[in-house]
């Protein structure tokens, strides 16, 4: 997939900075955070540093990959999504104007920041990067820290509490895409473990799929709140083969052959155990594959079909 030239084309060194601190609400079940942002005044120097440092992350990206529940990314891409399909919007609604009662101008702003966004403009374009915050921004880690500075060999009180910027990026908004160089960051800082959670429970809910077992709660309690196991579950719903009469039939007459431990009852029902809820997962994302060449027996990470 190419590079978006919305992205490559950007000019980085000729454009303008702003840096927006934002906090997170939890959200509830079925309801989505909120997001809240504030603008802070950044010095020449620092504008220099965030943009050399937007520069060489997107120096890194040499390929983009679609976005998947079980698609992963290395040092060198970017897995790619549509904001259509996330929270982002609110992320740049809030960042088009950096309005006066929302810049910061004290501490308590910054303090519990979630995320922070880099906006970069020229011209027309736009291209927002966004890093989760680390522990420096939280008040716990204040309240439990003496903040110094090493000067002239000696170490000084500092005045003011420290916080610190990140070199690297989680993701990149630019036009409708995103492009993720780190996807557990991106799935927290956008609430995608939560969307998760919730496809998880209308997967349970769909009568082609409950109907295949005769209790459905080991496999319930099997997933849990793992964001591994929620991702694989999200991936069947979208996949689908359950709901293939003549997939479930081989599935039963071949699992054996292919190292599947799986249990069916006397009706050609599943029987989730702790034991089998791993391949039972493992069968219905399609991902126990056999070589036509050395006949060996594999699982994948992420099956692509090319036909």
């Amino acid at each position: 997939m190419p590079i978006p030239p919305a992205f490559t084309d950007f000019s980085i060194e000729a454009s303008s900075v702003t840096v927006w601190l934002f906090k997170k609400s939890a959200g509830t079940a079925g309801v989505a955070p909120t997001f809240k942002g504030h603008w802070i005044a950044t010095d020449d120097g620092l504008d220099a540093e965030l943009k050399a440092s937007v520069a060489h992350e997107r120096a890194k990206i040499e390929e983009v990959l679609e976005y998947g529940l079980l698609a992963q990314n290395n040092e060198a891409s970017a897995l790619r999504i549509s904001t259509a399909e996330t929270l982002a919007d609110r992320i740049v609604d809030q960042t088009t104007d950096p309005l006066p009662q929302l810049k910061v101008v004290d501490t308590r702003k910054i303090q519990n920041t979630s995320f922070y966004v880099i906006r970069l403009v020229h011209g027309d374009a736009v291209l927002h990067a966004v890093r989760k915050a680390d522990a420096s921004f939280r008040t716990k880690r204040r309240l439990n820290a003496i903040d110094v500075l090493f000067s002239d060999n000696t170490l000084e009180l500092l005045p003011s509490p420290g916080f610190s910027l990140s070199r690297y990026i989680d993701f990149f908004i630019v036009g409708d895409d995103i492009l993720i160089t780190n996807k557990a960051s991106f799935e927290s800082v956008l609430s995608y473990k939560e969307a998760h959670a919730e496809d998880f429970q209308t997967l349970q809910a769909e009568a082609d799929f409950s109907q295949l077992f005769t209790d459905l709660e080991p496999l319930v309690a099997f997933v849990g709140s793992n964001k591994i196991h929620l991702r694989r579950a999200c991936a069947i719903r979208a996949k689908g083969h359950y709901r293939n009469a003549d997939f479930m039939g081989r599935l039963r007459q071949n699992h054996a052959q292919y190292n599947l431990t799986l249990q069916f009852n006397a009706d050609g029902l599943l029987v989730p155990t702790p034991e089998t809820c791993g391949d039972i997962i493992t069968a219905l994302l399609d991902h126990r594959l056999t070589s036509a060449f050395s006949h060996n027996i594999y699982d994948v990470p992420d099956a692509t079909q090319l036909n």
